[in-house]
């Protein structure tokens, strides 16, 4: 059995490169729930849900890369907060616009409740406005 730590360690990498539910699965309860206080996630409401959203966001930003900054594991709440920051450019259709070529660089936290050794549910923390108006899409 995995540590939480490095089950959330690997969830967080299969989110952020785009592998989709498919990829992200193993690491999750099947009914995984998900919560964020940002405009583009009103309606995402299941993890499963999320991961897709991801995958669709990393094709029209194929350059996108992320950094972990910092990943702690509170034991006694079960559950791992991961920092990262995203760098990336929106080059491809698909998007709420057409391509505009600008870049962002977007600060993140997931917070990952645990059943077990299992996500069970997933808040992410974000300030989606930003995001959104470095992107050239507000």
């Amino acid at each position: 059995m995995s540590s939480i730590a490095e089950v959330a360690e690997k969830f967080f990498d299969a989110c952020e490169t785009g592998k989709g539910w498919e990829g992200c699965k193993d690491y999750c309860q099947p009914d995984a729930t998900f919560a964020a206080q940002a405009e583009p996630l009103t309606d995402v409401k299941s993890l499963e849900q999320y991961a897709e959203w991801m995958k669709g966001l990393c094709a029209i930003m194929p350059d996108g890369k992320y950094v972990v900054k910092s990943m702690a594991t509170d034991e006694a709440r079960n559950n791992v907060c991961a920092f990262g920051v995203l760098t990336a450019t929106h080059t491809e259709e698909g998007g709420p616009v057409a391509p505009t070529g600008k870049r962002t660089s977007a600060d993140y936290v997931y917070v990952m409740d645990f059943d077990g050794d299992k996500i069970e549910h997933m808040t992410k923390i974000w300030n989606a406005g930003w995001t959104l108006k470095e992107l050239g899409w507000a």
